[in-house]
């Protein structure tokens, strides 16, 4: 296929994805609610001019044409409450007029209607259920397609196949371009190929790349005995790991560091080779560290969003090349799948795994993004829910009467902050991906 198809193939396998995601979000808010008895007018995919949409019982199903989102619009979000009193000033009848004109339409949804069937009248632990409930299924879907991608692909894994042996090495075994300060690599001296697969050290059978490693580490200096498979047939070499001084690595290979924070050393053997990998099929278990991971990255990155998004303006408007780890906007993780599906650079499998990587980490960031306890996102309703529930627990302690439900249609003002706050940010990063793109493939 053509490059320039698979690139729009890629893109389109993203949006699709995309729509998925915030369609199962949306259904995530649409069955508790409907389940609570909260009345629910419409449930949508996208924003602007609705494409197409179709009335079933009492809730309006449809697409609208801007697929950037998604919502439900549930009867009696806001509590009846007081007019606000006239002011002079005019940012405070702006507020003001944000507070009315959410209860208004709030109101609005409660015509001919019983109040029982108003979100605000939902005892606390529904409310939470329900805002919990979109998060939750980007949360379920991100869950399926990290278990596609260890369970039904798997991960690449050294086999104990030699992918390449090191020509040179300098006197302390540090793999150098060959000179005259070089020493022939001591695999390439042992005799060693690549395509070679290692079948025993010592006698010792070699199951995995690690034991090999580990053998080789631990005999600087001593010849050993190597036996391995040759296009079918055993050769037996004799192979003297030279004296080398590496880091000390844990079990995720990063450096393991003294008091001080510099890194350990260790002297081991070192013969040169590196491995040949192949995927392997990982256990389900394997899914949840590497959820949390995601996790955590994303939580970083909203805890240092003001920096990154400077960041990402200085090199917007000015010199330098994007993180690629660093915030990104839907145009431009679109324009990623689009640059995977097109690259000669890697195979199909791999293009595949890397574009359920995306749409997986794609819905981790939409979970914890919508956590965050700010309105008009999941996390400021659950917020106020809490607020509004640990209120009702004080007064009921302190013998004083129910303060009834928290008035959030009295958080607007803020609630518009945060709105022009998204919409800045999502401007800054649409430009950004159009004319400084990141690129992950160089």
């Amino acid at each position: 296929m053509d490059t320039f198809w698979l690139y729009v193939l890629g893109v389109v396998i993203f949006v699709v994805g995309l729509a998925v995601s915030i369609g199962l979000h949306e259904i995530g808010h649409l069955v508790p609610a409907k389940i609570f008895g909260v009345r629910v007018g419409q449930y949508m995919i996208g924003f602007g001019p609705t494409l197409f949409s179709k009335k079933v019982g009492e809730t309006e199903y449809g697409v609208k044409a801007i697929p950037l989102g998604g919502y439900i619009s549930m009867a009696g979000m806001f509590p009846p409450g007081d007019e606000p009193t006239e002011s002079k000033n005019r940012v405070r009848r702006l507020f003001g007029k944000l507070v009315q004109d959410a209860r208004q339409a709030s109101d609005e949804s409660m015509v001919d209607l019983d109040k029982t069937r108003a979100f605000y009248n939902l005892p606390v632990w529904k409310r939470i259920i329900i805002m919990v409930g979109g998060p939750f299924m980007n949360l379920v879907l991100a869950f399926v397609l990290f278990a596609i991608l260890l369970v039904g692909i798997g991960q690449p894994q050294p086999t104990t196949s030699v992918a390449s042996v090191t020509q040179c090495v300098t006197l302390e075994g540090v793999p150098a371009d060959c000179s005259d300060v070089t020493v022939e690599g001591p695999g390439v001296t042992g005799g060693l190929l690549a395509g070679d697969t290692i079948v025993s050290i010592d006698g010792e059978k070699v199951s995995n790349w690690n034991d090999g490693t580990d053998a080789i580490r631990a005999s600087a200096g001593k010849p050993l005995s190597i036996v391995v498979d040759r296009n079918g047939v055993e050769k037996n070499l004799t192979i003297t790991p030279v004296l080398a001084t590496r880091s000390l690595v844990d079990a995720e290979g990063k450096p393991i560091l003294d008091a001080a924070g510099n890194p350990i050393n260790q002297e081991v053997g070192f013969i040169g080779i590196a491995p040949t990998y192949a995927l392997a099929s990982q256990p389900i278990t394997a899914v949840f560290p590497l959820m949390g991971e995601n996790i955590s990255g994303v939580t970083n990155m909203i805890l240092h969003l003001p920096q990154r998004m400077v960041d990402v303006s200085n090199v917007a408007f000015g010199e330098g090349k994007r993180d690629v780890n660093g915030p990104i906007g839907i145009v431009g993780v679109g324009r990623v799948a689009g640059e995977v599906a097109s690259t000669n650079l890697v195979d199909p499998v791999s293009k595949g795994a890397t574009l359920i990587g995306i749409l997986a980490s794609l819905n981790i960031a939409l979970f914890v993004f919508n956590m965050v306890p700010l309105l008009p996102l999941d996390g400021g309703h659950i917020a106020g829910a809490l607020y509004e529930g640990a209120r009702r627990k004080i007064a009921k302690w302190r013998g004083r009467p129910d303060p009834g439900p928290f008035d959030t249609a009295k958080l607007m003002p803020l609630t518009l902050l945060v709105v022009l706050l998204l919409g800045s940010m999502s401007a800054l990063l649409l430009y950004a991906d159009i004319f400084k793109p990141v690129s992950i493939f160089g």
